[in-house]
């Protein structure tokens, strides 16, 4: 059984709407830091590269991807802080 990303209630939402590639990764990044161990940071991008460039950043560095919701413009990504 799944978590339903609509249910995740975030540590910390970052808002990257606006913002072009590398830019919501670089808050993500930045922002993770701000979120304690288990913790779940929300980044909200409406650049559609991001939905490949968080993934991606969570598995090389060892966070966990919990899910993404589309929304209308834009996506909400969540990522648990495992380190």
């Amino acid at each position: 059984m799944g978590i339903d990303p609509s249910q995740i209630k975030p540590n910390k939402t970052v808002d990257a709407r606006g913002t072009s590639c590398p830019g919501p990764l670089l808050e993500a990044k930045r922002s993770i830091t701000q979120v304690p161990i288990d913790g779940i940071l929300e980044v909200l991008s409406s650049d559609p590269g991001t939905k490949k460039d968080i993934p991606a950043w969570a598995k090389k560095v060892g966070h966990e991807l919990l899910g993404m919701v589309d929304e209308s413009g834009y996506t909400r990504i969540f990522v648990r802080r495992k380190k």
